[in-house]
C-alpha cells in the first residue's frame, strides 16, 4: 500500500467517502490529508516534496507557477492535474451583528495569503459593493479557511470569504452571508495539484488519486453515496443534521459543487485570469492562452 500526503486546508467530505467505499485502497493507496496552515505553507511543502499532492485554489498554482512576485518569491513546475469543485458554497461573510457592509470600513479583512486564491474573491466581493483595499480596509493574513471562521466569529475581522462548511458553521453561530462567488463569473474553487518532480517519482499513484477523486465525485453527483456523505460532513465538518444536508446540497450542485469530470473550463480559467490581473495590477497582466501555454494545466492523468 502507498502512504499518500495529501494537502488539504479543510477536511474533505469526498476523501473521507472515497476512503469509506475503499476506493483508495483498491487503488493501492493509503491517503493522510495534511492540513495546511496557509498556501504559502503549503506550497513549500509541495515544492519539498513533503507532499504528494494538494488540494488548493487555482490561483495558489498559477501563482507558484507563473508569477514571481508570489509569497514565497519563486516558482516551479507546479502543475492543476484536475478541477475538483466550484467553490462549495464560497461567500462573503461578516460577524455576528448587524448584518451591515458598512461595519467594513475601517476594519479588517481576513484573506489567506494577500494577493492571491481566495484574497482575491474577497477584495473583488467587496468592490463591487463600494469598498476598496487601502481606502476602506486594511487585508490581513490570517491563513487558512477555518481559522478566520474562527476569528470572525471571535470578532478579530470585520469580513472574510468562507467555504466548504465553514461557512455553514459559521452562519449557524451569527455570521452573515451577504455575497457569493456566483455573482462574480464561472469559478473553480478547488483543484488537485503536483509538481512534476512528484509525477517523475510516482506518476501511477497521482493517476490513482485524479481517478478515484473524478470516479467518486460523478457518483455523489449521481446521487450515490448521500448518506455517508452526510455522515461525513457531520463527522468531520462538525456540521448538525441541517448543515449537514446543506453541505450535501452544494457538493452535488452544478454550480457550486463538485466538477464530475475534472476538467478546467476555458470560462473559469478565464475568471481566474481576470481577478487576478484587476486585483494585481503592479504584476506584469496575464492572458488564458499565455497561462495555458506555461504548462499550468496537465490533464494527461485524466
Amino acid at each position: 500500500m502507498r502512504d499518500f500526503r495529501l494537502g488539504t486546508f479543510s477536511p474533505s467530505v469526498l476523501v473521507e467517502v472515497a476512503t469509506v467505499i475503499g476506493r483508495f485502497a483498491d487503488a493501492g493507496l493509503s491517503v493522510s490529508e495534511v492540513p495546511a496552515t496557509s498556501s504559502p505553507q503549503q506550497f513549500t511543502d509541495l515544492f519539498a516534496g513533503e507532499l504528494d499532492a494538494a488540494l488548493t485554489n487555482p490561483d495558489n498554482v498559477l501563482a507558484y507557477r507563473c508569477v514571481a512576485a508570489n509569497p514565497l518569491r519563486r516558482t516551479g513546475d507546479v502543475r492543476i492535474l484536475s478541477a475538483v469543485d466550484r467553490g462549495l458554497g464560497l461567500s462573503l461573510f461578516t460577524p455576528p451583528g448587524p448584518a451591515d457592509l458598512g461595519r467594513v470600513r475601517g476594519g479588517t479583512v481576513a484573506v489567506d495569503a494577500p494577493g492571491s486564491g481566495f484574497a482575491f474573491v474577497a477584495l473583488e466581493l467587496l468592490a463591487r459593493h463600494g469598498l476598496r483595499a487601502g481606502a476602506d480596509f486594511t487585508v490581513a493574513p490570517l491563513g487558512s479557511t477555518p481559522r478566520r471562521a474562527r476569528e470572525l466569529l471571535a470578532g478579530t475581522c470585520q469580513a472574510t470569504v468562507l467555504n466548504a462548511g465553514n461557512d455553514l458553521l459559521a452562519e449557524s453561530r451569527g455570521a452573515h452571508r451577504l455575497d457569493s462567488v456566483g455573482s462574480i463569473g464561472p469559478y473553480v474553487g478547488a483543484v488537485l495539484a503536483a509538481t512534476g518532480a512528484a509525477l517523475e517519482r510516482d506518476r501511477d499513484a497521482l493517476r490513482s488519486m485524479v481517478r478515484v477523486l473524478r470516479d467518486v465525485g460523478a457518483e455523489l453527483v449521481r446521487g450515490e453515496h448521500r448518506e455517508l456523505a452526510l455522515g461525513a460532513a457531520k463527522q468531520r465538518l462538525t456540521l448538525d443534521e441541517d448543515g449537514a444536508r446543506r453541505y450535501v446540497d452544494t457538493l452535488v450542485d452544478p454550480a457550486h459543487g463538485i466538477v464530475p469530470d475534472g476538467r478546467l473550463g476555458a470560462a473559469e480559467l478565464a475568471t481566474l485570469v481576470e481577478l487576478r490581473n484587476r486585483h494585481r495590477p503592479d504584476d506584469p497582466p496575464l492572458t488564458p492562452a499565455a497561462v495555458l501555454a506555461s504548462g499550468l494545466v496537465d490533464e494527461t492523468l485524466l
